[in-house]
């Protein structure tokens, strides 16, 4: 089908949850995807951070190829060699001790949430009342099944659905003085991720974290971090909490894990497993031979490549900012090795620049509304990053923006002159509205 012909067919027979681009992509080969018409795209968003490798690599296609050839799927009643050897390097990696793997981040984030749960009750002598809370950040994102939505610290997912998971209460992103204040005795856990991606590309900050571990260490609750979209070289470490210092109890990972296939793995350590057996969780199709095979793979080549990403990353960082010295409608510049965005001052104008990249064959996406995030594969060479700079640029000098149905505004005039700002004269983003996440947490909703 073309384009035309697969839109009509999807809008008559799917469900309306994706907001498509109109593109319909045909093949991929490294940094680049081409579409039906034989347009050629630079991919800077890698399937929001899935493809790692680029498309088509090498060495996973051989993988697949003999893999297919050999063994797809077992059931986790038996025995293959592939998942131990996966779990192997994984908790080598991480330096944890434990795996659990599954279909997605969001199913990894459910057994995270069980575990937590399971571990509490399980060394509690006053039962599983003794702890159950879950503290989890406001602005977070940790997925659309029902617990992994209830630890979502953003109304506009969770709204549609309440009433949620009860016992889960949020703590203002990166405010010590709210954690402490909501920090008790009946917190199982606190969850969080080392950088918030769909809530901007936020990494926690240092001092957070660090107050994260000591209340959790001791009063014996659990810290949880989501590592789906920030972990597995994204950063230029295997993990960006190895940035801080810290090792969580529990740790998510899903995205780039299998090349492009569904796997989502949680880690944990000896202690925490403990709370589990036999019957308490499960999963069908996770931890397979074919994406086990090709998760190893993955990790093999991920050894070489993250000196790689850590320069790259360094490199891009630094264009951005050049941009923001050029443009006041660049509020912010932020992120860690190749998970980068830029904030921009509008809605309209960050929906415009995705846009006339996508025209210019560049691939980005906007979230949090203001947000533009890029996610390129770790394959990238600075000459892609020049390329992206320079639409950027284009994009950023246009003289005038449409912001309304009538308006024609320039770009630089849609800063707000009530906008708060730092000392430095930046302007920060509004403080989120935190009534609506913890008042549906009273009672029986949430």
């Amino acid at each position: 089908m073309n384009l035309s012909a697969t839109i009509r067919t999807e809008k008559k027979l799917l469900l309306p949850t994706y907001d498509r681009q109109r593109v319909l992509f045909t093949r991929g080969r490294g940094v680049y995807l081409w579409d039906s018409a034989g347009k050629r795209y630079l991919d800077f968003l890698s399937g929001i951070g899935v493809n790692a490798l680029g498309h088509a690599h090498p060495a996973i296609q051989k993988v697949l190829k003999q893999q297919a050839g050999k063994l797809i799927h077992t059931s986790n009643l038996f025995y293959h060699e592939y998942q131990a050897e996966l779990a192997k390097r994984l908790t080598k990696i991480s330096g944890l001790d434990r795996a659990f793997f599954c279909n997605s981040g969001t199913e990894a984030w459910e057994g995270a949430l069980k575990l937590a749960r399971a571990y509490a009750r399980a060394n509690n002598s006053n039962g599983h009342k003794a702890k159950w809370r879950l503290l989890a950040l406001e602005n977070s994102f940790h997925g659309r099944t029902f617990g992994a939505l209830a630890t979502t610290g953003q109304a506009k997912y969770r709204n549609p659905f309440v009433p949620l998971l009860p016992g889960v209460n949020f703590v203002a992103f990166n405010d010590l003085s709210d954690l402490k204040r909501q920090f008790d005795g009946s917190v199982c856990a606190v969850c969080l991720e080392t950088i918030q991606g769909e809530g901007g590309i936020n990494p926690i900050s240092p001092e957070f974290l660090k107050l994260a571990r000591e209340l959790t260490q001791k009063s014996g609750a659990l810290l949880l971090i989501d590592e789906i979209q920030s972990g597995l070289g994204r950063t230029g470490k295997y993990f960006a909490y190895q940035h801080y210092g810290i090792k969580p109890d529990i740790v998510t990972i899903a995205k780039p894990l299998a090349a492009g296939l569904p796997l989502g793995a949680l880690l944990t350590t000896d202690r925490v497993a403990s709370g589990m057996h036999p019957g308490m969780h499960g999963t069908t199709f996770g931890g397979g031979p074919l994406t086990c095979a090709v998760a190893i793979e993955f990790l093999r080549q991920l050894d070489g490549l993250l000196g790689h990403v850590a320069k790259l990353g360094k490199y891009f960082l630094s264009e951005l900012q050049e941009l923001q010295s050029k443009f006041a409608s660049i509020q912010s510049v932020r992120g860690m090795g190749l998970m980068l965005a830029i904030e921009l001052d509008s809605a309209e104008i960050a929906k415009a620049v995705v846009a006339q990249l996508l025209g210019q064959g560049i691939l980005i996406n906007r979230t949090h509304d203001t947000v533009l995030r890029f996610l390129p594969p770790y394959i990238i060479e600075k000459k892609h990053e020049d390329e992206v700079i320079r639409a950027l640029d284009r994009a950023l000098k246009s003289t005038t923006t449409h912001v309304g149905p009538d308006a024609l505004v320039r770009v630089g005039d849609l800063r707000s002159p009530n906008a708060p700002r730092s000392a430095a004269g930046q302007v920060r983003a509004p403080a989120p509205k935190r009534a609506s996440l913890n008042s549906d947490s009273k009672g029986a909703t949430t």
